[in-house]
């Protein structure tokens, strides 16, 4: 939602000492005693785009189909032309393939801005939307995000992207809540689908406990006898011990990524009882990479452990999942109305509104909400 909404303004300011405004001027934000916030998303598929999603195989495909049909209809016209038959077919037969060749001149446009731009899919119908995998199927869509307060349970901040996947919308999410609020959180917190480190380290900067599993701690499968989570890394001497006891000493830093290599080198490995098992490379032995996140990494999964930070989680789905429920499965919202980033965005803004108002009426009933709103 974004902070100029006066409807949300309004009612944010509803609730009493939890929710308090700053003064009496009735354009302030809103004031949560925030503790904690959630951060959530979801995919929301577009309206009727699936069919007009084009890559640059079916555009070819296409166009090779309508050269040959028009390649047809022109024989076909010059043949009734010479034969000077009905003229009706002549002028029905030119028309289609005006609207062959008009077709074609589409197609292979968009064929041309897939090639140029680099870019893997276009939907032609809304430029703006991305393919969304759920359990639905697959189709054109958005991803909703949304931030939600771990005390009231409202909607804090509602966005939509155009990204189809969370790994990137931590930091961006909290940040625009916490600017909502004009106060940072003090905890926030998501699940694995928001484990970027990169964005993840930017919360953790500004003193906000991070509480985001690894992908690994939420799957429920043990790790393999030489997953890299068996190597004991040695802070003191830049080195990674494997299971068998053997030292990887650091060897390079690799790539624009700055990827620290870890391996024995030649003549270890391979006299080691578990080769061919835990590493088949004989040059330089098991390697182990390790990136400028991996410490913070360590540090948060060591964390994600703790009971406090346990019991946090166990909230997330409670909390903000059941705004997503509730849109998706009682008001039926399986897609979004209108076309286009900012519509999808001012749609967004309005369920979430919505949805706000539900809350508060079940906090306070409606003639409570009703005398705090006419209060303000």
């Amino acid at each position: 939602m974004s902070e100029d909404d006066p409807m949300f303004r309004k009612m944010s300011r509803a609730h009493d000492g939890r929710l308090t405004c700053s003064g009496a001027d009735p354009s302030a934000a809103l004031r949560f005693q925030a503790v904690s916030q959630f951060v959530g998303g979801g995919g929301c598929g577009g309206k009727r785009v699936g069919k007009e999603l084009w890559d640059v195989e079916r555009c070819q495909r296409h166009l090779a189909r309508l050269d040959e049909r028009i390649e047809a209809m022109l024989a076909e016209c010059e043949a009734v032309d010479a034969q000077e038959g009905d003229q009706g077919s002549l002028v029905q037969l030119k028309e289609t393939l005006q609207k062959k060749e008009k077709l074609k001149a589409k197609i292979a446009e968009t064929l041309e801005t897939l090639q140029s731009e680099g870019i893997e899919r276009l939907n032609t119908t809304d430029s703006d939307s991305v393919p969304i995998h759920g359990r639905q199927g697959s189709g054109a869509g958005y991803n909703a995000q949304i931030v939600v307060d771990d005390q009231h349970g409202l909607i804090v901040h509602g966005d939509v992207v155009n990204d189809n996947n969370d790994l990137g919308q931590f930091a961006e999410q909290i940040t625009a809540a916490n600017a909502m609020l004009e106060r940072p959180c003090q905890t926030a917190c998501a699940d694995a689908g928001y484990s970027k480190a990169a964005e993840l380290e930017k919360i953790d900067a500004k003193e906000i406990d991070v509480i985001v599993p690894a992908p690994q701690q939420v799957r429920g499968k043990k790790p393999k006898p030489f997953d890299k989570s068996h190597f004991r890394y040695d802070v003191e001497q830049d080195a990674y011990i494997c299971p068998a006891g053997i030292r990887l000493p650091f060897r390079r830093v690799n790539g624009p990524k700055e990827q620290r290599e870890y391996y024995p080198g030649r003549g270890v490995c391979d006299r080691c009882e578990h080769f061919g098992t835990c590493t088949t490379n004989v040059t330089t032995g098991r390697k182990i990479i390790r990136d400028k996140y991996e410490a913070f990494r360590e540090r948060l999964a060591a964390h994600y452990k703790e009971p406090s930070a346990q019991a946090v989680y166990a909230r997330r789905k409670e909390k903000v999942e059941l705004p997503f429920g509730r849109l998706k499965h009682n008001l039926g919202v399986s897609c979004f109305l209108l076309r286009g980033l900012a519509g999808v965005r001012a749609e967004m803004s309005l369920l979430a509104s919505g949805f706000n108002v539900t809350r508060l009426i079940g906090l306070f009933g409606v003639a409570g909400l009703t005398a705090k709103l006419a209060a303000q």
